[in-house]
């Protein structure tokens, strides 16, 4: 998955520093996810992300953000953008999902969580005033009734639905991505994620669920969630009711169809792969 970084090593840790040449900038813009673009270069699959040395950008307008390794990333704040960036352009955020080289890219989609969290909180939530940076922490303080603003993580689940040596394979309706996935949510408030798993099984394909087992995680700074992935087996009646809303299509898939994924970029690839090869 697109967090698995092998030998290196990533630190979330709000430890601000100044800057050297060969650091990172991540530039963002767009007023929406859907509109979001970030500047990168692309060729043949492989993303390269400008450097403190290339844009030297102001400092004043910089935001530490991590490091991995010795290398650290920052955010640029400011409403300009550079004139001339050579071989730099902006392209849409998913262009991330590449996935190559996987420490980039996870950086990029991880900067992207926290540039839609200062974006959308540059004013208190509760009395209107204009927030303010901790210098402390990675956190947004309201100086006017002391509201203390930390990065949202939405938790969501991701569900392996098995039917003997089969399982459910959907395609949203109405995104974007048109590839297979598998069933999906938000948790509520005041409920599990195993709730969640039976809750949206049943709303999406009006399906009965039982064994349900956690299988792992992932952050997907792409939509600012925490995914949760579980698979769980039909209990009962394995008729689909659709909800056309949510899913293009639903269908359980043999194992022995479902093509090899390469790119394990995602959670839902992960368990979709694992499924197929019988680990599951």
């Amino acid at each position: 998955m697109i967090q698995e970084l092998k030998n290196q090593k990533f630190d979330q840790t709000y430890r601000p520093k100044a800057p050297v040449e060969t650091d990172y900038v991540f530039y963002f813009q767009g007023n929406g996810r859907r509109s979001d673009c970030i500047l990168l270069a692309q060729s043949d699959h492989q993303i390269t992300i400008p450097t403190i040395g290339e844009m030297k950008p102001d400092r004043d307008e910089l935001q530490y953000l991590f490091a991995i390794d010795e290398v650290h990333f920052y955010l640029h704040t400011g409403s300009k953008f550079p004139a001339d960036t050579k071989q730099y352009s902006f392209h849409p955020i998913r262009t991330l999902r590449l996935g190559n080289p996987r420490a980039i890219c996870f950086a990029g989609m991880t900067a992207y969580h926290l540039f839609t969290w200062y974006r959308d909180n540059q004013f208190c939530g509760r009395c209107g005033h204009v927030t303010e940076h901790s210098q402390s922490e990675r956190m947004l303080a309201c100086p006017s009734c002391g509201n203390m603003i930390y990065p949202k993580i939405c938790p969501a689940v991701i569900i392996g639905l098995r039917k003997g040596n089969q399982i459910l394979m959907s395609r949203y309706a109405n995104r974007e991505y048109k590839g297979n996935a598998l069933l999906a949510g938000f948790c509520e408030i005041g409920e599990t994620p195993e709730e969640t798993v039976v809750r949206e099984v049943m709303e999406e394909v009006g399906l009965k669920v039982k064994n349900i087992t956690y299988y792992g995680s992932q952050p997907w700074g792409f939509d600012s969630n925490l995914l949760l992935g579980y698979f769980a087996d039909v209990d009962g009646d394995d008729i689909i009711q659709l909800d056309e809303q949510e899913l293009a299509c639903a269908a359980f898939v043999d194992r022995e169809n479902i093509a090899p994924e390469s790119n394990l970029i995602s959670l839902t690839a992960t368990m979709i792969e694992e499924f197929r090869l019988g680990n599951w």
